[in-house]
């Protein structure tokens, strides 16, 4: 039986030339019309690329001659307005910024369990202690952990003007759904519902004026990560991955979307490097310098080492980050803030 539905379904597997989103849930698709058995789609396109709309094209046939009783699916492609729109990957979008917000920095891993969340906290507590306004947004509605890692899991409020109020912990300003929900509560919501969730974060919050806002991202090279990266004036990315090579792949992917981009790689971090017996011997559980290798591959800065701790582990659990501490460890986020700082100001 053809359907509408189960054309959108069949069009949904065609991604746009050179994004892993499909035209679909980009919004190309406008109107779907069957008559008799004859299917007729209409795709808007903004571009001046002629390759884009002959890619589609042809993959859009496919896909939907490939449902039984569709012979010849007219494919209608309109482009709008070519001389003034670029393709969605040709066009600069991240452009806009967030009145009084300096610097927007998304920190990103490809992979989950690096300890991502971990190394935004204790750097955005190291940049406070060095004189900044901070704030962190965390990106990730799935798995949220910046709220734990702060100690502050209360509900933010908002005020006369509809805008949530960042809750405030240890000088950071942050938002996190960690904070809107108890413990036990998954967040259960789609792709473009947990986009929009996240656009509210952060551009319908009172972050008021901060030197730096740090993004938390989820792992992966989603919808959520896309949004962001594409619709925000980011000052650059900084990838966090541990010396192994399972890490290191996914790592790889989200530094390839931030070039796609046009976002500046600002440097990375390796974590869990070594451990430090009693004996003051090093052991490597995930593989030596694997970070270190890769960041010279990549020709951008090594922001830090940073090897396995017990005493961050016991901190984070209680909700006490250690950068903006006095404690020894401390120097290796305080590092990475004084470091980050001379790169953002040389740019």
């Amino acid at each position: 039986m053809i359907s509408t539905e189960l054309i959108r379904e069949k069009l949904s597997s065609v991604s746009y030339p050179g994004y892993s989103r499909d035209i679909v849930s980009f919004g190309l698709v406008k109107d779907i019309q069957i008559e008799n058995k004859e299917v007729r789609v209409k795709i808007n396109l903004q571009t001046t690329n002629p390759e884009i709309p002959e890619i589609i094209f042809k993959n859009c046939q496919k896909v939907l001659s490939e449902i039984k009783g569709i012979n010849h699916p007219k494919i209608d492609i309109n482009i709008e307005n070519p001389e003034k729109q670029t393709a969605i990957n040709e066009t600069k979008l991240n452009n806009t910024k967030i009145e009084g917000i300096k610097h927007i920095i998304a920190i990103a891993s490809g992979k989950g369990g690096v300890g991502k969340s971990t190394i935004t906290v204790n750097l955005a507590t190291a940049l406070s202690k060095q004189g900044a306004k901070v704030g962190i947004c965390d990106c990730d509605l799935y798995g949220p952990s910046i709220a734990y890692l702060l100690g502050n899991t209360q509900s933010p409020e908002s005020n006369e003007n509809d805008e949530i109020i960042p809750q405030k912990a240890h000088n950071i300003s942050f938002i996190s759904m960690g904070g809107l929900l108890s413990e036990e509560s998954p967040v259960i919501v789609r792709g473009p519902l947990a986009t929009r969730y996240t656009q509210q974060f952060l551009r319908q919050s009172h972050w008021g004026e901060l030197d730096y806002l740090l993004l938390d991202l989820p792992p992966g090279t989603g919808d959520i990560q896309l949004t962001i990266v594409q619709t925000l004036a980011l000052s650059g990315a900084i990838i966090v991955t541990t010396p192994q090579e399972l890490a290191l792949i996914d790592a790889r992917k989200a530094v390839s979307m931030f070039k796609k981009v046009n976002v500046p790689l600002l440097g990375l971090i390796e974590n869990m490097s070594w451990l430090e017996n009693e004996n003051g011997k090093y052991t490597y559980p995930f593989g030596k310098d694997g970070g270190k290798k890769e960041a010279r591959k990549l020709k951008i800065p090594l922001l830090n080492q940073i090897p396995l701790e017990p005493l961050l582990q016991q901190k984070s659990d209680a909700g006490i980050p250690i950068g903006g501490t006095d404690e020894a460890f401390a120097q290796n986020f305080q590092k990475i803030a004084k470091d980050l700082k001379e790169i953002l100001t040389k740019e």
